[in-house]
């Protein structure tokens, strides 16, 4: 590994549909076009269950913004949208935050949010997030699924599954976690 290579992770999906959100991701973590690890996990519960976060981009810098991102929580409970907004205004504005490579994903059971560095803070209005490499394939699959029967779970499933046959930097070692109604 050369000191200008970078350690990437990539594809999250989030699903909204009948209630409940679920977002999941792959495992594969990739330095050029070496994998180096194949059972990451870039989603994680925050605030004691009640928001899902995903990373896409560099390992360093999104649990870098998974720590900025939780202290925006902690400062705007209950408030997820501001706190989106604030950490992207933070993201954008400090030197040393700006200059982090990665993509957050983020939702609780009512909202959903792309976050970026350039300030970005997207709500997609179909309620389906997609970031990472494979973040396209994934988008398009569970576009695709959602009207198809399958409940919110089996669609991130499926849509992961889909790009891991496409996409070479995603693989099937998938976490999937779930906010909402029970069963």
């Amino acid at each position: 590994m050369t000191v200008q290579q970078r350690i990437y992770a990539t594809t999250i999906l989030c699903v909204r549909k009948d209630g409940r959100v679920v977002m999941g991701g792959d495992g594969q973590v990739t330095v050029g076009d070496t994998i180096m690890k194949a059972h990451a996990t870039k989603v994680r519960l925050l605030t004691g269950g009640k928001v899902l976060a995903g990373f896409a981009g560099a390992a360093a810098d999104a649990l870098t913004l998974f720590e900025k991102f939780e202290e925006k929580l902690e400062r705007f409970p209950a408030n997820l949208p501001r706190a989106a907004v604030e950490l992207a205004k933070d993201w954008r504005s400090d030197r040393v935050l700006r200059r982090l490579e990665a993509l957050l994903a983020v939702a609780d059971t009512r909202h959903g949010f792309v976050l970026s560095g350039s300030g970005e803070v997207i709500e997609p209005d179909d309620g389906i997030l997609a970031i990472g490499s494979g973040g396209n394939y994934a988008l398009a699959a569970a576009r695709a699924l959602v009207g198809a029967g399958l409940d919110a779970r089996d669609v991130v499933q499926r849509s992961l599954e889909i790009t891991a046959d496409i996409c070479v930097f995603t693989n099937r070692n998938l976490t999937i976690l779930e906010l909402g109604r029970a069963g």
